[in-house]
């Protein structure tokens, strides 16, 4: 197949149309309101959602301290090798994130998870425990948003089996959030 940059693109555009934007607002405020009262923000994914996960949290820690001076308490779940492979070694793979929020997690932080399916394993044990402690949970997914749509307390759903088209948007949610925490406008 070739490459197709303006089929790539429209294909963009058309997906726009389907993403409920007022789930996006809703996310950012929640995440605006979670950085004000100084609670925790986690994330975590796994592939492509692992290195959004942690671009967020690389954005939203550098970005929004420089912009405001305030303290961002952001933290990615899948920065820490050593404790990813000795949970998935030791216990489960299933449990590489719950594991780790045992620890970190506190009622009314919050917890996002990026995923294409909604269906992995270690998030769905992830939206539990933090659920069940009193976190706020939001799923950013993609495909028809899986278990994790069903789970999170709040969703952002990106309507696409295209798994590119779901990771591109999603990366966009993190610009989108960091722009809004850090004052910034759009610029063209």
């Amino acid at each position: 197949m070739k490459s197709n940059p303006k089929k790539y693109f429209a294909a963009h555009i058309d997906l726009f149309e389907k993403i409920d934007v007022s789930s996006i607002e809703r996310a950012i405020n929640l995440v605006e309101t979670k950085f004000e009262t100084g609670k925790k923000i986690i994330t975590c994914g796994n592939g492509g959602s692992a290195t959004t996960s942690s671009h967020m949290i690389t954005d939203w820690n550098k970005m929004v301290t420089l912009a405001t001076g305030k303290k961002f308490n952001g933290y990615s779940l899948v920065d820490n090798v050593g404790l990813i492979t000795a949970y998935a070694n030791d216990i489960s793979y299933s449990k590489v994130f719950s594991g780790q929020l045992k620890s970190i997690l506190d009622k009314e932080d919050l917890l996002i998870v990026l995923s294409g399916s909604g269906n992995s394993e270690n998030i769905i044990e992830a939206l539990r425990f933090a659920n069940d402690l009193g976190s706020d949970t939001l799923a950013v997914v993609g495909f028809d948003g899986g278990e994790a749509k069903r789970l999170a307390k709040y969703c952002i759903h990106v309507p696409s089996f295209d798994m590119q088209l779901c990771e591109d948007i999603h990366l966009m949610i993190n610009h989108m959030v960091m722009k809004k925490l850090c004052g910034l406008d759009i610029k063209n």
